[in-house]
């Protein structure tokens, strides 16, 4: 192709990926809307309505202009005629259209339907802890996704292709490596937290904390972590989520609990931390498929950052606990610094995910690994789940819940057919380390900045060596530039190690 050509079917390229992007923002912008409030009686029609885009994107996704663009960019690419986002989106842009086109679109369709009516049943059998009324869509949507996976291929493990949606090149062989890696520490350490004499004081946690002072306080903290609130809003739901319509509008929601401050002031800046990885994605990505985080972990890694190596660290709360005692003065002015900080990192089994401590998170996820392959894997039926999950608490946490609502139902993720995606939380925690690791070399006194409440170098370093790249990079190759190293559990587990030796006294 002469340089005309290529340049003309470039732009030809970039604006069919535009026009893709303005489809994933309206329907990005209905998710946010049916999470956040809307009618129940709406939900089928509007179900209707995000299966016709999501058609009209799955066919500009599979058409066979988009394939006439991929043929002739991949071959002009092989004499290096277009620069490194064109070829990167060309790479992206192919994966998925190898992907799709083997879906017959009638199928796609009818299981886009599908996730936004079992999302809505869910959140009724949730608080009824009915998971009979959910479970025959649950059934379909295994189902759905099993047939995806044979239609795609696989090599060694059908749950490899799903995981490869959410994190491209971290098979199940690579995540079970990790996993035992963490898992075994975990355990030992639990025990060693549960045998402590050292036990922190929680009593303060177990008042009443208003719902406006946890507004207020989880406001001033987004802002002082950088949220642009020019750029996005803060809304309530029952499942807290971040959304990006694009970096000038990306949105986050929290859950407000009155009787514990810590779900909406950690959950808060947890989706805080998604949400300045999506506002800090360069400008020059805006349109293609690079502008998002470039898998879920990597995603997972920044909220889990700011959550837990900066929201629960000691230097954050000697600047900023005075601010929390102004909000709150009679559930906090008689608690000290200390006591404060130590009861905010207890440690101990729990029933529910989106509220266990920094130890133990990483085992409600492999709860949720082992079932997902087992799943995909045909090696478990959905209407055993109750019991299956029950017992692999009882194994991992050794707590089991009293009914389902609290059980098996208590994550939105498998309504909305994101089977792949759970593994990426656990993976995201281990990324973070490693970064953490990484940032604790190049600016030592990160630290000393939080004590003075100047958080900006860390955001800024996130920006510089994450944020900015969007989808650039395939996690394990963004982890290779970033710290030099592949996925490895070990910087988690020296954190966890000393931290809760640490906070438990426990000495070596």
């Amino acid at each position: 192709m002469s340089e005309t050509d290529v340049q003309t079917t470039a732009k030809a390229f970039r604006a069919h990926l535009e026009k893709m992007a303005h489809y994933n923002e309206a329907l990005a912008l209905i998710a946010w809307d049916l999470r956040t409030g809307a009618p129940k009686k709406g939900v089928e029609q509007r179900a209707k309505v995000i299966g016709t885009l999501s058609s009209e994107l799955f066919a500009m996704q599979t058409s066979d202009e988009m394939e006439r663009y991929l043929d002739a960019l991949s071959q002009t690419d092989t004499h290096g005629q277009i620069d490194a986002v064109l070829r990167r989106s060309v790479e992206k842009s192919k994966k998925e259209f190898d992907k799709y086109r083997k879906i017959p679109k009638d199928m796609y369709r009818e299981y886009v339907e599908l996730q936004s009516i079992a999302e809505s049943v869910w959140e009724e059998a949730k608080p009824a802890a009915d998971f009979k009324k959910f479970q025959p869509y649950l059934e379909k949507l295994v189902r759905f996704n099993i047939e995806f996976a044979e239609l795609w291929g696989y090599e060694d493990n059908r749950y490899d292709v799903l995981l490869d949606q959410y994190e491209p090149g971290v098979p199940v062989a690579k995540i079970d490596e990790v996993f035992s890696q963490l898992r075994a520490h975990i355990v030992d350490l639990l025990k060693e937290v549960q045998a402590s004499p050292h036990q922190p004081d929680t009593s303060f946690i177990k008042q009443a904390f208003s719902v406006e002072g946890q507004k207020a306080i989880g406001r001033f903290i987004l802002e002082k972590m950088g949220y642009d609130f020019t750029a996005g809003r803060l809304d309530v739901t029952l499942h807290p989520f971040a959304i990006s319509l694009n970096p000038g509008d990306v949105r986050v929601t929290t859950k407000y609990d009155a009787n514990d401050f810590r779900t909406s002031l950690f959950g808060t800046m947890h989706e805080g931390g998604h949400a300045l990885y999506e506002q800090n994605i360069s400008k020059d990505l805006i349109g293609t498929p690079l502008c998002t985080g470039t898998s879920m972990g990597i995603h997972e890694s920044q909220s889990l950052f700011w959550e837990n190596f900066i929201g629960r660290h000691p230097s954050f709360w000697s600047c900023y606990y005075d601010k929390l005692i102004e909000q709150f003065p009679e559930q906090l002015r008689n608690v000290d610094l200390d006591t404060f900080y130590r009861g905010i990192n207890v440690a101990g089994p729990s029933l529910i995910r989106i509220e266990a401590d920094e130890l133990t998170y990483a085992l409600h996820i492999m709860i949720r690994y082992e079932i997902e392959k087992g799943l995909i894997n045909e090696q478990m039926k959905v209407a055993d789940l109750p019991e299956i999950w029950n017992a692999k608490m009882q194994e991992y946490l050794g707590v089991v819940p009293s009914h389902d609502g609290e059980g098996v139902l208590q994550d939105v993720h498998w309504s909305s057919g994101s089977f792949g995606y759970f593994p990426s939380y656990a993976l995201g925690y281990i990324y973070a380390a490693q970064f953490r690791n990484k940032l604790q070399h190049d600016l030592p006194d990160y630290s000393k900045s939080m004590a003075a409440g100047d958080l900006s170098p860390v955001r800024i370093w996130l920006t510089e060596n994450i944020h900015r790249h969007g989808a650039m990079y395939d996690p394990r190759d963004l982890l290779q530039r970033v710290t030099g190293e592949d996925l490895d559990a070990r910087h988690l587990v020296e954190y966890l190690e000393q931290k809760y030796k640490d906070v438990y006294k426990i000495s070596s």
